[in-house]
């Protein structure tokens, strides 16, 4: 466990110079990977050497191969990890460092670290922007692999993603939905990343992109989407999110929250380790279903029901209340 963060460097050591895209066609040597990437070659014989007996790589007769895990390294991958590791390593390893400091203050580190919130701090920037996007596209395909397999959306034409990045949890919903349309809602240094994909996947003719402030107003819809918003924030600020909501919707529109939901007890889940990036970087947090209810009812929606999936997150359905 100690050893973390030297792994976790390493990983990305590994996406930064796409050493797994480059094995996706078959077996390479060190030699051939470092003169591809411009990477010193012993160094590089070093970190494979490392990663090697933690599953990422085999080697054989000097060539070096991608095991099914390591292959998730690869940008190509369909359930790739390449953007969230280069998002992690590019903007959560440092500012980490100050954990200790959140712990003993009940006040978000990093936010001393960088000198303002961590997602003011990523708008700054368009580079880190598009990394965020992309990293966000990549945990919400691989966490919500199957989730949707034989869920049915509730009634409704009009499907609108609140903040919802590149639309990727859109865009799997509407693709064999032909009668519905979808809007997908970000801040303008998002939107340009959701107009590609859109239209790389054929639909834009049926989802629009809208830029905006989640805090201050969204877009009317039948459907409202939050795939991995609430756990960002306080509960001050989700109240301002779904204020917004209920402000646009109409009485009875629907709401559909992507999220994990903390189970009680020991026993291990994810959502309970992603629970310590939100300690560390944000002034958000996972939540159990009971803090779920009582957020949505003070905010004037009725939550309907928790819907477990093969994934580790859920889909939380509410009603806007009258």
């Amino acid at each position: 466990m100690m050893a973390g963060f030297q792994v976790s460097q390493a990983l990305y050591v590994i996406a930064k110079l796409d050493i797994a895209t480059l094995l996706d066609d078959g077996p390479l040597s060190v030699q051939e990977l470092a003169e591809r990437t411009g990477a010193h070659q012993p160094a590089l014989r070093r970190l494979i050497r490392t990663l090697a007996p933690l599953g990422i790589f085999t080697t054989r007769d000097g060539d070096v191969s991608t095991t099914p895990l390591g292959a998730v390294l690869s940008r190509n991958h369909p359930e790739s990890v390449h953007g969230l590791i280069r998002f992690w390593m590019e903007t959560h390893y440092l500012p980490f460092s100050t954990l200790l400091y959140t712990v003993r203050t009940g006040e978000v580190g990093t936010t001393r670290y960088l000198g303002k919130p961590f997602f003011e701090w990523i708008a700054d920037d368009p580079d880190r922007a598009e990394v965020m996007s992309r990293a966000m596209a990549d945990v919400t395909a691989g966490l919500r692999t199957g989730m949707f397999d034989d869920y049915e959306l509730p009634t409704g034409d009009v499907i609108a993603d609140i903040g919802g990045g590149d639309g990727s949890i859109l865009r799997t919903l509407l693709k064999d939905r032909p009668e519905r349309r979808g809007i997908v809602f970000d801040l303008p240094a998002v939107t340009p990343a959701a107009d590609a994909s859109i239209a790389r996947d054929g639909l834009a003719d049926r989802i629009e992109t809208v830029a905006g402030d989640f805090l201050e107003k969204v877009p009317t819809a039948d459907i409202y989407l939050l795939g991995f918003i609430l756990h960002d924030w306080d509960d001050d600020t989700c109240g301002r999110i779904l204020q917004s909501i209920r402000a646009a919707a109409q009485p009875g529109a629907r709401l559909l929250i992507i999220e994990g939901v903390v189970p009680p007890g020991d026993e291990p889940h994810l959502i309970k380790l992603i629970d310590l990036t939100m300690l560390g970087l944000l002034p958000g947090r996972e939540r159990e279903a009971d803090e779920y209810r009582d957020l949505l009812a003070t905010n004037g929606f009725t939550l309907d029901r928790i819907v477990g999936t093969v994934s580790p997150l859920s889909i939380i359905e509410a009603t806007v209340g009258h």
